[in-house]
């Protein structure tokens, strides 16, 4: 069975992003239904897959980091309003037997993604 995974870069200092909050949602008939939330570990990672086995279904999910927060808690400091602030990951599974892998690379200015395994 797959798994969804996440992590967390922070381009800025070159190293993982550390207490990052994010929660994921599954997108069922155009609405949000929070998953699961976790904070990320000192490895910018998740300590468990945000879902797993017979939990990860095919469909349409969003991945929502605290980005703006996270940037706050380490003292940069950033007009506010905040340009990158939350970050949404619309994503969609289309096989549940595969892993799902969606990493953040993120500094107060940018964000990018891309799908790993």
């Amino acid at each position: 069975m797959g798994k969804l995974s996440t992590h967390v870069l922070d381009i800025t200092k070159g190293k993982p992003g550390a207490g990052v909050a994010l929660s994921l949602y599954a997108i069922e008939q155009g609405q949000r239904r929070l998953v699961r939330q976790a904070v990320t570990n000192e490895d910018g990672r998740c300590d468990e897959p945000l879902l797993a086995g017979d939990a990860l279904h095919a469909g349409k999910y969003e991945l929502v980091f605290g980005a703006g927060d996270y940037f706050a808690a380490q003292g940069v400091q950033v007009p506010e309003p905040r340009f990158v602030d939350e970050v949404v990951i619309a994503f969609g599974i289309a096989d549940p037997a595969q892993n799902y892998h969606v990493p953040l690379v993120v500094s107060p200015w940018a964000y990018s993604t891309y799908r790993g395994s």
